[in-house]
């Protein structure tokens, strides 16, 4: 690599490299790639341990020893916990006589948001491609001497996809619904770009709320406390409750978040009759807000769109940010401004038979993806087709 010496290893613990070295290499655009997020998941109990995510980070070392680029890297023995769904991969491999887990990810558990995986600090472009190459092949590496069925990166920039695909790696494609700041001066703004009747419904929801008695508050640094954080927990346990899921965080992650990153999260807090009854947890990028958590005590009408969306679009206009990201999934927040966008992952197979089957999958998945994007930007975008958002 240009006369450079490169050595790459594995991290079983985000604790065993200096925060300050991994932040360096991890930039500070992306809240869930920094050392903070990563081992309050660890240090909290959401990784490691019987939690079938095994952190093994690789870190690129030059020849002094500095750390010059890193992954946040799993061990998988489940596919839980990081919406990209590969189940039906599972049950065919395992169906076929083969065994699909362990594998081997790139991703920020639980977090389904776009950022980096190939930390390379500020490196140029030349050295960034190396040091993404080396970190490719060392993924592919480890895989052969592992014995393991397969590797995958999730929610990677679309930048860095044509890379991994010229190595062989297959690219799959999944829809998000984001919301866009087009330069608005306020929320009011913002409705004024939509269409007559969904400006209508959006005003009729917030009115909902606030005449139901129900108080907005967006707390963020200082202003949240630890009292904030065991309602919030309560929240989300009753989410979970609700949808007869598993808990991936426990109540030690958010407390950890809290104590660590406190400035990058935006705690959206419902409160009515004196109480909070609701809320929604928020961290904020360098120019976009990740909409994460949700809950809330009362089944209180559109409180679920004023605290997850539209308190998130006022907070990304305050603060001048381009993006609101709010999850995973969920058609109907097209009706209240976030439309389609594509997200990818990429994906290594190890079994020639079995990567061929997948690439056919794939390649059918992707042609409905393109489809559906097109309907819904036809048919369903809320936006005034005179003044299409940019």
């Amino acid at each position: 690599m240009d006369g450079d010496t490169f050595t790459l290893d594995l991290a079983p613990s985000i604790a065993e490299i200096p925060a300050a070295d991994w932040d360096r290499v991890a930039g500070t655009a992306n809240p869930f790639v920094s050392h903070a997020f990563l081992r309050a998941l660890e240090d909290g109990g959401a990784t490691g341990g019987d939690s079938g995510w095994d952190p093994m980070h690789l870190i690129l070392r030059d020849s002094d020893g500095r750390l010059a680029a890193a992954m946040p890297h799993y061990l998988k023995h489940h596919s839980y916990g990081e919406y990209i769904f590969d189940h039906s991969w599972a049950n065919a491999f395992t169906r076929a006589g083969g065994a699909y887990y362990p594998k081997m990810l790139s991703a920020v558990p639980f977090t389904p948001a776009t950022g980096p995986r190939f930390l390379t600090g500020d490196a140029d472009d030349t050295r960034a491609a190396q040091l993404r190459a080396a970190l490719t092949n060392g993924m592919t590496q480890y895989l052969d001497r592992l014995g393991l069925s397969s590797a995958h990166v999730n929610f990677l920039p679309e930048a860095d996809i044509a890379a991994l695909s010229d190595e062989g790696w297959m690219v799959r494609s999944s829809i998000q619904f984001h919301w866009q700041n087009d330069s608005y001066t306020d929320f009011d703004a913002f409705l004024a770009a939509l269409s007559s009747r969904k400006r209508k419904n959006i005003r009729k929801e917030r009115r909902t709320v606030a005449e139901a008695g129900v108080r907005l508050l967006r707390l963020t640094g200082d202003d949240i406390t630890t009292s904030h954080i065991d309602h919030f927990y309560r929240f989300y346990m009753s989410t979970i409750d609700r949808k007869w899921g598993g808990a991936y965080l426990t109540e030690d992650v958010f407390h950890q978040l809290h104590a660590s990153m406190a400035d990058r999260m935006l705690l959206v807090m419902a409160e009515y009759d004196g109480r909070i009854i609701g809320g929604a947890l928020n961290f904020i990028g360098e120019d976009a807000l990740f909409g994460r958590n949700w809950g809330a005590d009362l089944d209180i009408p559109c409180l679920h769109f004023e605290a997850c969306y539209y308190q998130a679009i006022e907070f990304a206009i305050e603060r001048g940010l381009k993006t609101v990201e709010a999850g995973a999934q969920g058609f109907h927040k097209v009706q209240r401004g976030y439309l389609p966008v594509t997200t990818y992952s990429a994906h290594w197979i190890a079994h020639d038979g079995f990567r061929a089957a997948v690439a056919r999958f794939l390649d059918s998945e992707r042609r409905g993806i393109d489809a559906e994007i097109n309907a819904i930007e036809i048919q369903a975008s809320p936006f005034r087709k005179s003044q299409p958002p940019e």
